[in-house]
């Protein structure tokens, strides 16, 4: 986020640092990333490290309100030190334990902070084209990650996203003038425009879920946003960053954000034996598209302004609503 959190004092940061064990000499805001706010952090010995604070009251996919996205969050951040530090998956990138053993500190009933090392190596970007070979990498990872037992810490995930029904009410609710913020009432105009549409694929979801529900699948463990916006890219390969949306959902949830054609993802099957479904990977592309539009809606719907990440979300909004237009 480009926008420092509201109604933060960032010198909790340099205290609870110590819970970690690190002694900070420098602090700065990092204005990466869409969701959670990121500092830098230098410590007295001159070692990088990467802050993440989490707005809890903006976790919805953690758990429905600060307390339940807090218990959520620290279940997501325990698997991902579980799978690397008992599992061996070097590649992911996990949270440094506090002194007494836990992977978050709740900063106040907001916020929460879980500390990382610095990753050396070059980032990749949301939205980027991954060459065959780069993708078939990442197939190699999450092959490994899928075939691994998942940490009794796992989260649940649904396949119906957080927040569907916040898109079903604000269709219902498009006769009316939206107050928020500046972006409110276009964001209504925007999606009285393609409405048709919206709830096409609402419907389409449905059906999609009846079908691969129906299936009866086994579920593993995922990372939730394998995209290349979430890798970086070192000497010894791939590693994988933020595992908030870690869960046991199908391997298709992960597949998808790689390609959507079952050929392109052949390194898979001929590491796990298992073909990606058709129809879970069309399930989970647009259950992507449709967590993106609950969360935009729910934005623009809130109180707000104008900043550099409203309009970040207006260009994702708008982006997300001419994609649903295009064949699953």
């Amino acid at each position: 986020m480009r926008k420092r959190p509201e109604d933060f004092d960032e010198a909790r940061l340099w205290d609870a640092a110590g819970e970690f064990g690190v002694s900070p000499s420098r602090v700065s805001y990092a204005p990466v990333g869409f969701g959670d706010h990121h500092w830098q952090l230098t410590d007295e010995d001159g070692r990088p490290w990467f802050a993440t604070v989490s707005d809890l009251d903006h976790k919805e996919h953690c758990g429905q309100g600060a307390t339940a996205a807090l218990d959520g969050l620290r279940r997501a951040m325990d698997t991902a030190r579980t799978l690397r530090e008992h599992d061996g998956l070097r590649f992911v990138v996990a949270p440094v334990s506090t002194k007494d053993g836990s992977s978050l500190v709740a900063l106040d009933a907001r916020y929460a902070l879980a500390l990382f090392p610095h990753i050396p190596g070059r980032p990749g970007r949301f939205g980027q084209r991954l060459t065959d070979a780069e993708r078939d990498q990442v197939l190699g990872l999450l092959a490994k990650l899928h075939g691994r037992t998942p940490p009794e810490s796992t989260p649940a995930t649904a396949l119906e996203p957080p927040g569907l029904g916040r898109i079903r009410a604000a269709l219902d609710d498009l006769g009316g003038t939206w107050s928020g913020g500046p972006c409110a009432e276009p964001a209504r105009q925007l999606l009285a425009e393609h409405a048709a549409t919206v709830r096409t694929r609402c419907a389409e979801f449905d059906a999609l879920t009846e079908e691969v529900r129906g299936r009866g699948a086994p579920l593993v463990v995922t990372h939730g946003e394998p995209h290349p916006g979430n890798l970086i890219l070192g000497e010894d390969g791939y590693r994988l960053v933020d595992w908030d949306t870690v869960g046991l959902a199908l391997p298709e949830r992960d597949l998808s954000l790689l390609s959507a054609e079952p050929a392109e993802l052949a390194r898979y099957t001929e590491l796990t034996g298992r073909t990606p479904d058709a129809a879970a990977l069309a399930l989970y592309r647009l259950r992507w598209s449709l967590l993106d539009i609950a969360e935009f809606l729910e934005w623009f719907r809130d109180e707000h302004d104008r900043s550099e990440d409203t309009g970040t979300a207006w260009q994702g909004f708008t982006e997300t609503l001419d994609r649903l237009t295009l064949p699953v």
